[in-house]
């Protein structure tokens, strides 16, 4: 249930920097099909790892391009 409860958490801050998580956007990639800065793509990161109280490590971060990725990563036990 904790599991479930964290998707939806993500989605609602998804939601809130207008990214649907579904259909193509989510696998869109953020910098070219998405069109984010990275300022907002690392607020995006923050705020998720705040409302998940998890903290991604900096390497996996930049490797991190499309919101399926770093859903996964964020969901990942």
């Amino acid at each position: 249930m904790n599991k479930i409860s964290n998707m939806k958490k993500a989605i609602g801050v998804f939601r809130s920097y207008g990214i649907p998580l579904s259909g193509k956007q989510k696998s869109a990639n953020f910098y070219k099909e998405l069109h984010m800065d990275k300022v907002y793509v690392d607020g995006l990161i923050f705020e998720l790892e705040l409302e998940l109280n998890k903290i991604l490590e900096e390497e996996k971060i930049a490797l991190l391009e499309t919101p399926s990725e770093l859903l996964q990563e964020l969901l990942a036990a």
